[in-house]
This record gives structure tokens, sequence and C-alpha cells, in this order.
């Protein structure tokens, strides 16, 4: 029997699907990792300009609960992560990410300091900026493009749904033509980009999540992120939840549809995320995904039981 290295080649290991991690050893040569940076962004709906109070599903930080200290600069935010890295990989290479809010949400000249500033610290290889695909001008597009030349540049873009109706319901305020236009200028200036989808947003079927992943595949984008829907406390979404007014995931349910996704992803496209991290102190639900090691091996074992790789029903 074939291993499954030679059946899928983004893939030295079990997987059968194209890691951020294979992708990363296989463009450096090392342990890549990414740092999360705070750089005091806000977001177009939460300060009125599109809407007020955010998407419906998004925490307090702005779905940076991972990232840094807001109160403190990013030299230091990047040095703390460091050190605590540095006693299991002193040799490791850095991604500053800067996750929190809309990372391109502010004057052009803001932007440059701030992503300059982190292309400076040591060891660092590349920048990920998290945005809205409605954040994106000319002006900022031409920057990132030239940005690109000198690292690795990826511009993540959260999309989480092709349907409007979804997109109203969660209160995005923007359409998918809105995304496809930001996504326009990024892609034909050669800029990597990271599609952030969202699997189990409500009234949303098993379908409509497939054809996400779909319309995903068709753009061609550098990586996806795969994302469940964390029903997070204090947030409008938890009160829908609570009122019952639909239900969350279950395990394998989510398992099965992730499958089903990666079946139909091009292989080049590079999965950064196959599910999140939900913190325990505000996560409200679906409470199985806080094992986040159990539902990524339910997947790898999901996709060995069918013998299906990323990109296996394009052939």
């Amino acid at each position: 029997m074939e291993s499954t290295h030679s059946l899928f080649p983004y893939s030295d290991n079990n997987k059968r699907y194209h890691t951020q991690s294979f992708y990363l050893k296989q463009r450096f040569g090392c342990k890549v990792i990414k740092i999360s940076l705070n750089g005091g962004f806000t977001c177009p709906n939460i300060d009125g300009t599109k809407g007020l109070g955010g998407c419906t599903y998004c925490s307090a930080s702005g779905s940076g609960d991972f990232g840094g200290n807001v109160s403190k600069p990013l030299c230091e935010q990047f040095e703390e992560v460091r050190e605590a890295l540095r006693r299991k990989w002193s040799d490791a290479k850095y991604i500053q990410y800067f996750q929190a809010n809309t990372n391109t949400y502010a004057p052009l000249p803001r932007l440059k300091r701030l992503f300059e500033e982190a292309l400076s610290f040591e060891n660092t290889v590349g920048i990920a900026i998290s945005t809205r695909a409605d954040c994106i001008d000319n002006e900022t597009a031409d920057y990132l493009a030239e940005l690109s030349k000198r690292t690795y540049l990826t511009v993540e873009l959260g999309l989480q749904t092709v349907h409007d109706k979804t997109a109203e319901l969660i209160n995005r305020c923007h359409t998918y033509k809105d995304f496809l236009d930001g996504y326009e200028k990024l892609y034909s200036r050669g800029i990597n980009v990271c599609i952030h989808i969202i699997n189990g947003l409500p009234f949303e079927t098993h379908d409509m999540m497939l054809e996400t992943a779909a319309e995903a595949a068709r753009l061609k984008p550098h990586a996806l992120k795969i994302h469940l829907l964390y029903i997070i406390k204090g947030t409008q979404m938890e009160k829908l939840y609570l009122e019952g007014v639909f239900e969350a995931l279950s395990r394998e349910e989510y398992i099965n549809i992730v499958c089903d996704q990666l079946e139909i992803l091009p292989p080049e496209i590079v999965i950064q995320r196959i599910t999140g991290d939900g913190s325990r102190s505000t996560l409200a639900a679906p409470g199985w995904s806080l094992d986040k090691k159990s539902v990524m091996n339910g997947i790898d074992m999901e996709m060995a039981r069918r013998n299906s790789f990323q990109g296996c029903k394009l052939r």
C-alpha cells in the first residue's frame, strides 16, 4: 500500500491536508511561530462607521483573545512571548500577527509605522494582518504589495460565509460582493490572502457551508482558516443560543463538514487552521470544542477512514 506522503505531496506525516506547519517548514527550513500582537485597532463595525457592537459572535477583545497586551508597546509584547517560547525553540523564526479587530482600519502612516516596527524584530520572517475586505483601499493595497516583496506577508480576510442572509444575521455589515472587491485588490497585486470561514453559523445547512468552501476554492487564495462557531459569553450570539433560536454543531457534525470541505479544496491551498482555540473562561458552547486535540484527531481519523485527501474530489 502506498504511503500517505506519496499519495498527498503536501504532507510529511499522517496529515491528509496541507498544514501551515508543513508549508512553513518547506519554505523556511526551520520552526516558524506566529506571535500575536495588538496594535490597538478598532473596527468599522464597532465604532459606528458601518455598524455598532461588532459581529454577533465577536468577543470583547475583537477576536484577539490570545493577542498581545494593547497597553504595552509592540516590542514588549513580542519580547514577552518570545522569552516564553525560547526555552522550547531557541532557533525559531517568527511571524508577527496583527490579530485583534481590523488591522488596516487606520491611516496609512500609522499602518506603516506599526508594520515596519514589527518587521524589524529579531528573527522575523513575516507578517500576518487580520482585517476586513471592506477596509482595503488602493493606497493601502499598494503599500502591502510593496511590503510583500520584502517579507512573507499574509493578509487574513474574514469572509465567514458567502451567504448574505447569514451575514445580515451576524451583523457583518458588508456583502459578499464587498468581500470580492477587497479580495481582488489584494489578489491582483500578488498579495497572499488567507480566507477565514466559520462552520456552524445560525441556520446554515451542511450544503450552505460546503458552498462557502467551494467559493473559497474558486478564489484560489494562498491559505484558508476553518473555524467552528464559538458561542462566547456576553455576546449577541449567546443570547440567541440561550433563547433556543439555533443549536450548536455536534462534534461529529463538525468533523464531517470539515472533511467534506477539505475534499473540495485545491491541495495547494494552505490550511492554516482546522478548528479554533476556545477559552474555557468565556466559552458558552459547544463544550466539546475545548478538547482541540480530540477534534483534530477526529478529523484525521475520518479522512483516513474515507481514504481521502484535500482536493481528492477535484480530480
